[in-house]
């Protein structure tokens, strides 16, 4: 079910209030700093010193506060943010898509398809757990932000990350699946955009791979900035190996 949007007055106030404390602690900032100038004139060091420890302290209070505001209004505008699950049709046409360039490339007979996608729901199951252990923050699966369909979703303070899972067993991710990415990151950046919310937008995609060492590397050389070049997001990519996968979460 899609979150409700929140249009309670406490939500617009806390908005309203950083303001004023904007303006007002640029006007101390601004007197200290005038008072430290004019002790310096009169070599008045103790007053300079005084002056100066009181503005490092504004500018230390000021981030901070910043930050925290920053923090409450991502928050804020998180609830705003519909999270719809994924429809199953979607769910079941992504996983025969990408089964069925896998069985291309191992050359697997038909009745070996449906050993195939359950090697990749593992896959995709034991990468997430993975990728939430690493960023320490609940993971929505297979879940829709303005319509585009995601493998999981990740919030972090005020970023999305929008997760896409790719289970590789030759050293190629293909372009199709990465201009199938772009666009759908084009498409939730108009959303958020529209929504006129205070996060980011980030793509992690998700590698997992069965590859040996030399072919990982050629992966990775693959994988440059140039591939990536027409995303309107900034994209972080992971590898991960199924068989490690495994002996962290399945075997002892």
């Amino acid at each position: 079910m899609a979150k409700q949007l929140d249009n309670s007055f406490i939500r617009f106030s806390q908005h309203q209030r950083s303001g004023p404390l904007t303006g007002l602690s640029v006007m101390i900032g601004l007197c200290l700093a005038a008072g430290l100038i004019m002790a310096i004139f009169l070599r008045a060091w103790l007053f300079v010193a005084a002056f100066a420890i009181s503005l490092v302290g504004l500018c230390i209070y000021s981030f901070l506060t910043a930050r925290t505001t920053r923090k409450l209004v991502a928050a804020q505008d998180e609830a705003r943010i519909d999270w719809e699950s994924a429809l199953p049709e979607i769910q079941r046409e992504s996983l025969n898509i990408e089964v069925v360039e896998l069985s291309k490339i191992l050359e697997v007979s038909t009745e070996q398809i449906s050993d195939l996608q359950s090697a990749y729901i593992v896959a995709e199951d034991l990468a997430l757990r993975q990728i939430q252990q690493e960023e320490q923050v609940p993971l929505l699966r297979h879940v829709s932000i303005g319509d585009v369909p995601f493998d999981a979703i990740l919030v972090k303070q005020d970023l999305i990350i929008c997760a896409e899972v790719s289970f590789l067993v030759s050293p190629d991710l293909r372009q199709d699946r990465i201009d199938s990415m772009l666009r759908k990151m084009g498409r939730v950046r108009n959303v958020i955009e529209k929504m006129n919310v205070a996060m980011d937008v980030r793509l992690m995609v998700v590698l997992v791979t069965q590859l040996t060492s030399e072919d990982e590397a050629r992966l990775r050389k693959s994988l440059g900035s140039k591939r990536f070049s027409g995303t309107p997001v900034d994209v972080d990519i992971r590898l991960l190996d199924f068989e490690a996968l495994q002996r962290i979460y399945v075997t002892d």
